[in-house]
């Protein structure tokens, strides 16, 4: 398939189940905290992170948000020219160094752009779970998806 479709090719109630997931890595969550200047020790602080109610350092939420986001795209919103909006974004359970996350989506609108003729707009519903098929995070996006031709 090619990376993403076309505004004509997604369907309100069509589900993805995205393949292949990313582990997160120490080493991923390390250089995230730091390119995005997250200096919380919850994230950075081994023997901080012992004494909190999950006894091990958590992986960054925004890190969480944006592989899901990445994860998503070869499906569903690799086309797209623009995002036009994150939102409805709930971190349900916590992600650490070594989990598995995997995501699955429902496109739950598609409507015409009216600024924009050649193009449509897309929202996708997507939840994200662990390797344990706990689910971690749930988010919508409302994405500018291009019509073939």
């Amino acid at each position: 398939m090619p990376y993403g479709r076309y505004f004509e090719e997604l369907n309100v109630g069509e589900r993805v189940k995205h393949w292949p997931g990313r582990t997160i890595t120490e080493f991923d969550d390390t250089l995230f905290s730091l390119l995005s200047m997250n200096q919380h020790p919850l994230h950075i602080d081994e023997h901080y992170a012992r004494g909190t109610q999950h006894g091990q350092r958590l992986v960054e939420g925004p890190l969480v948000i944006s592989l899901v986001i990445g994860l998503t795209q070869a499906d569903l919103a690799g086309r797209s020219i623009a995002v036009l909006e994150f939102r409805d974004i709930q971190h349900l359970g916590p992600v650490f160094h070594g989990d598995s996350i995997y995501a699955e989506s429902e496109v739950t609108d598609v409507r015409d752009d009216p600024s924009r003729p050649a193009c449509g707009l897309v929202t996708i519903a997507t939840t994200a779970t662990n390797q344990r098929s706990e689910p971690v995070l749930k988010m919508k996006m409302t994405v500018v998806v291009p019509r073939r031709g």
